[in-house]
């Protein structure tokens, strides 16, 4: 079983124009993501995906590797697509890595690579049981807390998700899920937006157009659920680190005390 990490990274962000070449800590955010993705056992191939030229270069200052894509791709999963098909990129799982995800420990990464390596090793065809993998962590008590107030605040914010006895996801949201009616029986997770693929999957979920929950809820991954794929599930342990994200200028202050706080993932 072989893995690639590829990173979509778009110069042309809205809320945030040029955004992975902000520095994070004295280092661009594109590069701190590249670092963490290299930094996963398994991987043998890291590929940056962007519509712009500038990030291809700034990449390659560093080393990493960068293929250009169409400025029409609607979002990072369209783009890694493009890139996988442009790029020649042959490995059996391709784990899409955001380019502003710059607080992504290794080892999240590493369970989903894990995961596919699991389920090619028992395959007759070497293609695993399930369509897409992606992980969830376990709220305690306090962590659940601290989740709901925080949806108090903004409701669209976190996502949490529910799965079978064999992991595979029965539905995402953005309400709280499970209701809890009898306290100890069912945790919630939290999702966290990073996805694997298969060649063959990633193909098909691009083909398929918009589906209605996704539309409501506004989450992609319903997609693939209302289409019948399979969505597994790899719970994860974050091991005491803040999982936080840059969306605007004021983040990027928030972002370096937790790294100053918890220290580098990746260098």
């Amino acid at each position: 079983m072989s893995a690639a990490i590829v990173i979509p990274a778009r110069f042309g962000s809205s809320r945030l124009p040029g955004k992975p070449m902000l520095a994070i800590a004295g280092m661009t955010m594109l590069e701190r993501v590249w670092r963490i993705a290299s930094a996963v056992p398994g991987v043998s191939r890291v590929v940056i995906c962007t519509e712009d030229r500038r990030i291809a270069e700034h990449a390659a200052v560093f080393g990493g590797e960068a293929v250009l894509t169409s400025p029409t791709c609607r979002n990072g999963t369209e783009r890694m697509a493009e890139a996988a098909a442009s790029a020649g990129i042959t490995e059996t799982a391709l784990i899409n890595l955001q380019g502003d995800a710059v607080l992504t420990p290794p080892w999240v990464l590493a369970a989903m690579v894990a995961e596919f390596a699991g389920a090619s090793d028992t395959a007759a065809d070497s293609e695993p049981d399930f369509d897409i993998v992606t992980p969830a962590v376990a709220l305690g008590k306090d962590e659940l807390a601290a989740f709901k107030a925080h949806k108090a605040v903004a409701p669209a914010s976190g996502t949490t998700v529910t799965f079978d006895r064999h992991r595979n996801a029965l539905y995402f949201s953005k309400q709280i899920i499970p209701f809890v009616r009898t306290a100890g029986m069912a945790p919630v997770y939290r999702h966290i937006g990073l996805y694997g693929f298969t060649a063959r999957s990633l193909a098909r979920y691009v083909a398929l157009p918009p589906s209605p929950l996704e539309l409501t809820e506004g989450l992609e991954q319903l997609r693939a659920l209302e289409n019948g794929m399979t969505i597994r599930v790899v719970p994860v342990d974050y091991r005491g680190r803040t999982h936080a994200s840059v969306d605007a200028p004021e983040d990027v202050p928030l972002v370096e005390a937790i790294i100053a706080r918890e220290g580098e993932l990746a260098r």
